[in-house]
């Protein structure tokens, strides 16, 4: 099985000390490619430069998002648009974000989220990108903005989804995309998602780990660390297959060919 991790945070300092051994893991696990997540102007940088770096030991594994994440939507301005536009027309550069609302922990104050959201779909709009998406406890909100948008964008998907059933089937209405992290594989907090994943349709699912977070809880034997890395992007699958009446081969090929189709991807 060949596998697309839709979301890896490769920029995050718990990967700096053996990023070549990382990819390496996931590789010989059957993860074939890695979507790589811009959470600001500066990790949008850095992970192209990462991949930029890797591209020959890694041919056709790396490509990147470049966006601003809700956390970081106080810093936003125009120039945050300009230099985000610039960085969207790189090589292996596939969508716009990680953008939306987190009205959960209000890092960045609501209105300046919403700004930096609105911002970013009116450039993944401008330039027939797909849409990267954070939402936590912000559905009716982010879907109000996304209904106005929807008509202009070509894509998007929920990353890391974790919402209730009117969520869930709100974003599907919008033709949007649901990304599955190992928030399914846990027995505490995604009983929920256990009960709704199979509501998404099979051609608008996707798995990403979001690594070096939401270690899945179903790895055995369990490994020491706690860092979650993209190698373990196939216990997310068998936690989604677990709950979904497709064999795990099946939602493999699926949500291959979904990610493949959504970013473009060249492999």
């Amino acid at each position: 099985m060949k596998l697309v991790d839709i979301g890896v945070n490769l920029a995050n300092s718990q990967f700096k000390s053996d990023l070549v051994e990382v990819l390496a893991r996931a590789r010989d696990a059957g993860v074939a490619t890695l979507v790589l997540t811009g959470t600001s102007e500066t990790s949008s940088e850095q992970i192209q430069g990462l991949a930029n770096k890797l591209s020959t030991e890694f041919p056709a594994m790396l490509f990147t998002t470049v966006g601003v994440h809700p956390h970081e939507a106080s810093d936003y301005s125009a120039r945050t648009s300009d230099r985000l536009r610039d960085l969207a027309t790189q090589p292996g550069a596939v969508a716009i974000g990680e953008t939306g609302l987190d009205f959960n922990r209000d890092y960045s104050p609501r209105d300046s989220q919403e700004m930096a959201f609105q911002a970013q779909l009116e450039l993944a709009a401008e330039m027939q990108l797909p849409v990267f998406m954070h939402e936590r406890d912000a559905h009716q909100r982010q879907f109000e903005i996304l209904k106005h948008y929807r008509d202009q964008l070509t894509d998007g998907v929920i990353h890391c989804f974790t919402g209730d059933k009117t969520a869930l089937f709100n974003y599907l209405d919008l033709n949007l995309h649901i990304g599955i992290t190992g928030w399914i594989c846990d027995e505490r907090r995604g009983a929920e998602l256990q009960r709704l994943v199979h509501n998404i349709p099979l051609n608008r699912l996707m798995l990403e780990t979001d690594a070096p977070y939401l270690l899945p809880r179903n790895i055995t034997p369990k490994p020491v660390s706690r860092r979650n890395e993209p190698a373990y992007l196939p216990w997310v699958l068998e936690g989604v297959a677990a709950h979904r009446a497709e064999t795990p081969e099946t939602i493999a090929a699926a949500t291959t060919a979904t990610a493949v189709k959504f970013f473009r991807l060249s492999n």
